[in-house]
């Protein structure tokens, strides 16, 4: 009896041999699964970094990542753009609808540039300053803006209550720096005047690096051609009230190349201005000169160079 059950079983071992093919032998072999796979063979989701880059045709090249922004005044978020004029404006972060908001008070954006008009459509953004609960609104403001200010004030005084918000002591502009310049000056680049808001030495490239993060380099280069302060008559620019002819302390930047002052218009460092397709992750801090409004920062004595700063790494 053994030896016929044990006969049968090597018959069975022969014919299941005789079936099954080499080619499916080697397939059933198990096999590590590739690096980008799953051990059943499925794709594995690899997320990659995506560069931020800006089109070449865009009017501002400012990030997304580098308009928001905090008001100092209420805490809230509030959104960066460029106006035509080239000066900067704090937007409320929704839209509203077009009935809701003053006509004198619609904004709306093209290019990344903000436009002080609606387009037509039923949606438009509105001015930090006129929801703001520490300032007083700048138009008539309806039923709907009323609601929204007052949540924005409860907000803030949470922020207030649980010592998130502190208000900062009011600071006085400083005559003259301990470098020697004035902590706000004003640079005369491009047959126009600028007020900075900070020093030279201080004025920090708005670039972004290839790490996603700003620029440490300053625009003030440590090589190459540099600005020189002049006494030059302080002038009203055209529509303004005639001023007494006084001369002020500007550092001009007019003998330099035009590409030289474009650079220093964009707020690059040497480094980046050779790079086009560099995109910005901060607005630049220039303010367009009023003699009017900015009489507190005119300077009659002409201060000593700003210092070559060292170049960072």
């Amino acid at each position: 009896m053994r030896a016929r059950w044990a006969g049968r079983g090597t018959y069975l071992r022969h014919v299941a041999h005789a079936c099954v093919s080499p080619g499916t032998v080697r397939a059933m072999c198990p096999t590590p699964a590739p690096d980008d796979r799953h051990w059943d063979g499925s794709s594995r989701a690899t997320h990659r970094p995506r560069p931020l880059r800006v089109t070449t045709t865009s009017p501002s090249r400012l990030l997304r990542a580098g308009q928001t922004g905090r008001c100092r005044h209420c805490g809230h978020r509030i959104d960066l753009y460029q106006r035509p004029d080239q000066r900067p404006i704090a937007l409320h972060p929704a839209e509203l609808a077009t009935a809701d908001v003053p006509e004198s008070c619609r904004w709306h954006l093209s290019g990344g540039i903000a436009y002080p008009h609606g387009d037509n459509s039923a949606w438009c953004r509105i001015p930090h300053a006129v929801l703001c609960p520490h300032r007083t609104p700048t138009c008539q403001a309806g039923p709907r803006l009323e609601v929204i200010r007052r949540q924005l004030a409860v907000r803030t005084r949470r922020l207030i209550d649980t010592g998130v918000l502190t208000s900062a002591p009011p600071t006085t502009p400083q005559p003259v720096s301990p470098t020697g310049g004035p902590d706000r000056p004003v640079v005369q680049l491009l047959l126009c005047r600028y007020l900075t808001h900070q020093r030279l030495e201080d004025l920090r490239c708005v670039a972004q690096t290839r790490h996603r993060h700003r620029c440490p380099n300053p625009v003030l280069a440590s090589v190459g051609p540099a600005g020189m302060w002049k006494l030059l008559p302080t002038t009203a620019r055209h529509g303004q009230l005639a001023l007494h002819d006084a001369l002020m302390a500007i550092y001009d930047l007019s003998h330099l190349s035009y590409g030289e002052q474009l650079r220093w218009r964009t707020q690059r460092c040497p480094a980046h201005a050779a790079v086009p397709g560099a995109a910005d992750l901060a607005l630049a801090c220039w303010e367009p000169f009023d003699p009017l409004l900015h009489a507190a920062h005119i300077h009659t004595r002409l201060p000593h160079s700003p210092p070559r700063p060292h170049r960072r790494g």
